[in-house]
């Protein structure tokens, strides 16, 4: 009596039967087309995005120019970058007006109230100077450009004054004594 198999069938050395295993192949080719023809579709419709900067103006270096920008001190507020992640502020000339201290997260409400202030009194635009420090970061600069850029203060090109050597004694001073310098 023969012995059945289950095996699978197709005969083997003890006689059983056992049938051919088909082997199973999958053509690729066409979704390889299809995913080549979507990558290109997708990268000639798209549209990329085009890095922007910010203008920045920086006072010149020839002290006989002629040409300088005359800024009115009702107009003017002044970003003195401190060590810790702290900012002093201030309207006008230095010295006369005593200088504000925060933080970065407070800077923003600053910026948009003292440009409604000047847009009240003078009806002309706020003009920024920056002025980073030895004891401030590049992290810092970086973090007051953006707050400029978020407020849309309307500034066309703020000044950026980073000479220590511009840095005033009144400045220094002031900072010092709150220890931000």
């Amino acid at each position: 009596m023969a012995e059945l198999d289950t095996s699978g069938g197709g005969k083997n050395k003890g006689g059983k039967v056992r049938s051919k295993k088909q082997s199973t192949k999958v053509d690729l080719t066409a979704m390889v087309d299809l995913a080549f023809l979507l990558i290109t579709f997708f990268m000639l419709t798209t549209s990329l995005s085009k890095p922007s900067a910010m203008d920045i103006a920086k006072p010149d270096k020839d002290p006989k120019d002629e040409n300088k920008l005359e800024l009115r001190q009702s107009q003017t507020m002044t970003i003195l970058l401190g060590k810790n992640d702290r900012i002093a502020w201030y309207m006008g000339e230095a010295g006369k007006s005593a200088p504000t201290i925060e933080g970065f997260n407070d800077i923003q409400s600053s910026l948009l109230k003292n440009k409604k202030e000047v847009k009240e009194k003078t009806g002309k635009d706020i003009i920024v100077i920056i002025k980073p420090t030895d004891a401030s970061t590049y992290k810092n600069f970086v973090d007051i450009m953006d707050e400029l850029s978020i407020t849309k203060t309307n500034i066309n090109a703020p000044a950026i004054d980073d000479d220590p050597k511009h840095l005033l004694d009144s400045e220094k001073e002031f900072m010092k004594s709150k220890g931000i310098l």
